[in-house]
């Protein structure tokens, strides 16, 4: 069995989109900071509910829209093809 250059772009191109999902993780771990940190402050001051639900709302937001960068970046680099 001969490995030729494309079995190796190939093999390549899984090993990047794994990494590139690796910001996944990471937002999925933000996320649970944000709630954790909002819940503690809700604990503390519940007077102040709105004004923390909303920013933690919208940090969950910006986690979760850099899971789908990282999503969008690991199709990109399965199924565009160069040349």
């Amino acid at each position: 069995m001969e490995i030729s250059g494309a079995d190796i772009i190939i093999a390549a191109r899984y090993i990047g989109a794994g990494l590139a999902m690796a910001g996944a993780s990471g937002a999925g771990a933000g996320i649970g900071l944000v709630v954790g940190g909002a819940v503690q402050a809700l604990g503390r001051n519940p007077d102040a509910a709105p004004l923390i639900q909303t920013t933690m709302i919208l940090g969950i937001a910006f986690a979760e829209a850099i899971a789908i960068y990282a999503l969008a970046i690991a199709f990109i680099i399965l199924f565009v093809t160069i040349g």
